[in-house]
């Protein structure tokens, strides 16, 4: 298989990181993203499909500030899995496979080799599922979002739980961990969504814990949350909320920033000329957006766009703070000239972007008229 660095993919947004073409069978996912205290990124995905070595993760590193790209590891028996940094260690958090065991490996040395998986399984029983999205450290504690698949045999049984742990914990130790109580869907009285998953964890303005998840909704912009004890003991069901945020039925990860005392994301927020397409599957566009109380969301511009629905993808973002830039890793599905993307959802590539002067980013011109019609969210021009 030839490698990304041996192809010209000028063609491809951003700067490609690694690439599968889709004559392999399979496909890239859960991208990560963390800046290391040296100032050196390191990215991380996983591969799903039917190839040979599913259910791996591959981790590289950027010297130059995201302008070229190292593999520097790959480990096995890990998926769905955030990169985060505690106590100047680097991790890896997910699953041991599709549906399996919670997995956490750590690194000492950046990236380059990383503990045992049966140094780090945190549980006995599968079923478990997460995503690449934020591990959080508020009030002393590392969090992350995870849910449990039952039964397994079919997509969407999810039942949704914060995993945390001291910040001063071994957290290789199964011991040191702290796992609220299950929340299932209600289906009947929460609809027309039908399944939540892929939970942030985030710390609203009053300093209170909560689980903000994406909901399953062919209507594309519902999400739900619900309040978490600060111990990390509990998950309050009565507290469950529904919100509007702008492509909620895709995957998004939420940040801080202290400087505007705002939460952003990005999500695929379907644009009003695509919105005859299936909503859970459009995923051309890639929206940035921010809150004052994780509540009210107003869209501050589209990063990333192409109009072709079928086969392109920007999606699962990860991303971070880099003083006035936000860097970015996505999943994405692009034409690569050998073949292009199997669908939009089956990406071809690892990609990294950086949006400049993210504050007072604005959509480009040319994609301006993308946003005409659109009345329910407010968007800054």
């Amino acid at each position: 298989m030839l490698s990304a660095w041996a192809q010209n993919f000028s063609q491809v947004p951003g700067v490609v990181i690694d690439h599968l073409p889709k004559s392999t069978r399979n496909f890239i996912g859960s991208p990560s993203l963390v800046i290391l205290p040296n100032g050196n990124y390191i990215a991380s995905h996983d591969i799903f499909g039917k190839g040979p070595t599913p259910q791996h993760t591959h981790v590289f590193e950027s010297t130059d500030r995201g302008k070229s790209w190292q593999k520097i590891a790959e480990l096995d028996s890990l998926w769905w899995a955030s990169l985060f940094i505690n106590k100047g260690a680097l991790y890896l958090f997910g699953t041991t496979r599709e549906y399996g065991r919670m997995s956490i490996r750590r690194s000492m040395d950046g990236g380059r080799n990383w503990s045992r998986v049966d140094e780090g399984i945190l549980n006995e029983e599968d079923g478990y599922h997460c995503a690449s999205v934020p591990v959080q450290v508020f009030k002393g504690r590392v969090w992350k979002g995870m849910e449990r698949n039952v039964p397994v045999t079919s997509w969407g049984n999810f039942q949704s739980f914060v995993a945390s742990a001291p910040v001063d914990a071994d957290l290789l130790d199964p011991k040191s961990w702290a796992f609220t109580p299950r929340l299932i869907y209600n289906k009947s009285a929460w609809g027309p969504g039908n399944a939540w998953l892929e939970g942030n964890v985030v710390m609203n303005p009053k300093g209170e814990i909560w689980n903000l998840l994406r909901v399953n909704n062919l209507e594309d912009d519902q999400a739900a949350m619900y309040r978490v004890s600060d111990d990390g003991q509990t998950a309050d069901s009565s507290t469950v909320t529904f919100i509007k945020l702008p492509g909620a039925c895709k995957k998004f990860n939420i940040r801080f920033d202290p400087k505007t005392k705002r939460y952003f994301t990005f999500t695929n927020y379907v644009l009003p000329n695509h919105r005859t397409f299936r909503r859970e599957r459009a995923r051309n566009a890639q929206v940035m957006l921010s809150s004052p109380n994780l509540e009210t969301w107003t869209i501050h511009g589209i990063i990333l766009y192409h109009p072709d629905i079928e086969t392109t993808g920007f999606q699962y973002l990860d991303w971070q703070f880099d003083g006035n830039d936000i860097i970015v890793a996505s999943r994405t599905a692009f034409d690569d000239g050998m073949g292009g993307a199997d669908n939009q959802h089956n990406s071809n590539f690892l990609t990294f972007h950086r949006v400049k002067n993210f504050r007072t980013y604005r959509t480009p011109a040319e994609w301006r008229p993308l946003l005409e019609g659109i009345t329910d969210f407010v968007v800054l021009k």
